[in-house]
């Protein structure tokens, strides 16, 4: 069974740019791993900046194959250097009752 998870990323100083790079290959990298699903990920923008991900694992099992993965750490060094990645409830959004985001999806396709 599919597990979906929400991704938060907060970028460094003027790495904006690095990490929408990072997320515009992060599916193709785990679809290419076999460790998503084929429902499209979205991804939005807070009001400060922070870009959040929402997209689907295989299982709990392709999480944790991906921890061990060459090609899906070595993207996860591509976000490290360009975000750090925070929880949800930091969001100021997230405090709303209604979270609204600005979409970045069709721009980024992923």
């Amino acid at each position: 069974m599919g597990k979906f998870v929400i991704v938060a990323y907060k970028p460094k100083a003027d790495k904006h740019q690095q990490l929408l790079d990072a997320v515009r290959e992060h599916l193709e990298v785990l679809r290419s791993q076999q460790l998503v699903t084929d429902r499209p990920a979205y991804v939005m923008q807070a009001g400060e900046g922070t870009i959040l991900e929402v997209f689907e694992w295989q299982s709990a099992e392709a999480i944790s194959r991906a921890h061990s993965n060459p090609a899906v750490q070595a993207l996860w060094a591509k976000f490290g250097e360009a975000c750090d990645f925070i929880p949800l409830a930091s969001v100021a959004e997230c405090q709303q009752m209604f979270a609204e985001f600005d979409s970045l999806s069709d721009e980024y396709k992923v």
